[in-house]
């Protein structure tokens, strides 16, 4: 089952735009429209969230999709756009200055991982998540509920690879009970039980002092009934309600609060989800809860998810981070989005593509160092011919009396032109070969033997730090040596792929030829394999993606 909080099908792009800390990207609305574009302001209702605002600046003539911006204490976020994970309150591999440097917006850390370590105290005694990670920009914190469900039910992981019966003894390792009051659990840094409620989860996360922070909630899984996933929503309602009035109590004018659409695949307690977030104060809405079993599900319950949420509101879709899944999303009118597949994807290897890219050849020079056993043969029968020839044509000079450093024959020469020629045959034929059984993903694998030799980037079109300096072989070689850059490298690459997606996005509803724009970023059949694969199979070939990140 498609899991909103965990997914991800192997999201992206990027744009490589700095922006210095708090510094807005639009002073006032006027700079961001043009004349011909309407402007759809939400001040909040109430006295809420007087320092944040979301002004939507451009409407998808074809799609629901629009173009906007968040305004926080921390800066402006345009919309859409997509939160990068830094769960424990760090980025795996890269710095913030890094992130920054590759045009990220906004960052997201997690409620739960950063109650047990280091503990919210420490981080409000040393300036909150902005200054404890210099980042000092927009951040959005997660509630801890998804890992209630994890904990519960067994990680996104288990779901993918069809361990629907972990056991009990996994199961409970760690969560001790869910009731009305909250989550009892085990903690697996102190191994002391803990407590997590509405209100314990909104203190935790004033003190973090993110902008844009969730009410708790209970995530559940796909392996439950009708019965337990009406009670788990209507359970998390009433958790929401005493989220928002913890937070109304503890108001600084510094936070923003989301609530949290649940319902399952059930589309009758979708639409009383979607009716209890729509009437409360919130200042925006998130969609979550389990999806479906496939790609096309998860699009279905999202679709008629979001056409009954409040337009003047944010809306973000959370865990979602595929490409595929974006584009469809952006469509419906989905603002943000978030994942840890871009980064922990390049941490293993995993380099995002554009859509050409499936269109290039192979190296020569990866087509003669890969595996290929043809391209081995045709390597060395040529080196073969070309020895023999080099000794013929040493005979003849004997013969002819001539000297080592005398021009090459006519016969030498034509031989070595039959030789290459037909080298050059069968590494084509090779190629050709290699490109149909390459399996075609939004993604490379620079720990494949292909990139060995390469010594082309990523991607030639791309702006990013890597690969402006660093090649193919360069990165498979850190992969192959166990250096640690290498992921670094990757990351940074897929930070920028994702934000270049976002931009290219933002400017294709602006000019009307976002169709254009997806056909770049998303190869037409892999987005067919995508919507028709199983979404256990898609994940197994992609990334595992889990609670743990």
């Amino acid at each position: 089952m498609l899991h909103v909080r965990s997914l991800l099908i192997r999201p992206g792009t990027s744009f490589g735009r700095t922006r210095p800390f708090g510094l807005k990207l639009y002073s006032s609305s006027s700079q961001l429209k043009s004349p011909s574009e309407s402007v759809q302001t939400n001040e909040p209702s109430s006295n809420l969230y007087p320092k944040f605002s979301f002004n939507v600046y451009h409407k998808d003539s074809k799609s629901k999709a629009r173009v906007g911006v968040i305004s926080t204490p921390h800066g402006d976020v345009e919309t859409p756009n997509f939160i990068f994970c830094a769960t424990r309150g760090a980025m795996k591999s890269i710095t913030t200055q890094q992130l920054r440097a590759e045009g990220t917006q906004i960052m997201l850390s997690n409620t739960y991982h950063m109650m047990l370590c280091p503990g919210p105290d420490i981080v409000e005694q040393n300036g909150g998540l902005q200054k404890f990670t210099a980042w000092r920009g927009p951040m959005f914190t997660d509630s801890g509920g998804y890992q209630i469900f994890s904990m519960g039910y067994g990680s996104v992981s288990n779901e993918i690879k069809g361990n629907r019966n972990p056991g009990e003894a996994d199961r409970n390792k760690f969560l001790q009970s869910i009731d009305e009051e909250g989550a009892s659990f085990r903690s697996y840094v102190t191994n002391q039980v803990e407590k997590l409620t509405p209100e314990r989860s909104m203190e935790v996360q004033r003190k973090l002092g993110a902008d844009l922070v969730v009410v708790f909630d209970e995530c559940t899984p796909f392996n439950v009934d009708k019965n337990y996933t009406a009670d788990s929503m209507r359970r998390s309602h009433r958790w929401a309600l005493r989220s928002l009035e913890e937070f109304k109590r503890t108001n600084t004018h510094s936070q923003a609060l989301y609530g949290i659409i649940q319902g399952g695949t059930h589309l009758d307690l979708r639409d009383e989800s979607t009716a209890f977030v729509n009437e409360h104060d919130f200042f925006a809405s998130a969609i979550g809860g389990s999806l479906g079993d496939s790609k096309r599900t998860m699009h279905e319950i999202v679709t008629y998810t979001r056409a009954r949420l409040r337009d003047d509101r944010p809306v973000h879709l959370l865990g979602i981070g595929g490409v595929v899944d974006i584009f469809h999303g952006v469509r419906q009118g989905i603002d943000t989005f978030d994942c840890v597949s871009p980064t922990r994807l390049g941490r293993h290897g995993g380099a995002l593509v554009m859509a050409a890219h499936w269109e290039e050849a192979v190296h020569p020079l990866a087509i003669q160092d890969c595996t290929s056993e043809a391209a081995k043969l045709a390597s060395t029968k040529a080196d073969k011919l070309i020895k023999r020839a080099t000794e013929r044509e040493q005979s003849r000079k004997r013969l002819r009396n001539l000297l080592p450093m005398d021009a090459p024959s006519a016969e030498f020469l034509q031989e070595m032109k039959v030789i290459n020629d037909e080298k050059e045959r069968k590494m084509a034929k090779e190629a050709a070969r290699l490109a149909k059984t390459r399996v075609m993903s939004d993604h490379i694998k620079m720990k494949s033997s292909l990139m060995r030799s390469d010594p082309r980037p990523i991607d030639s079109t791309c702006e990013c730090y890597t690969c402006k300096n660093f090649s193919r072989a360069y990165l498979h070689h850190c992969f192959s040596a166990g250096e640690l850059v290498g992921g670094t490298l990757v990351t940074i690459h897929n930070v920028h792929f994702m934000n270049r997606l976002m931009k290219a996005i933002r400017e294709g509803i602006k000019n009307g030829n976002l169709d254009e724009v997806e056909a770049q970023f998303l190869h037409p059949q892999l987005k067919e394999r995508l919507l028709s694969t199983p979404a256990a199979a898609v994940m197994k070939e992609t990334v595992i993606i889990s609670s743990e990140e």
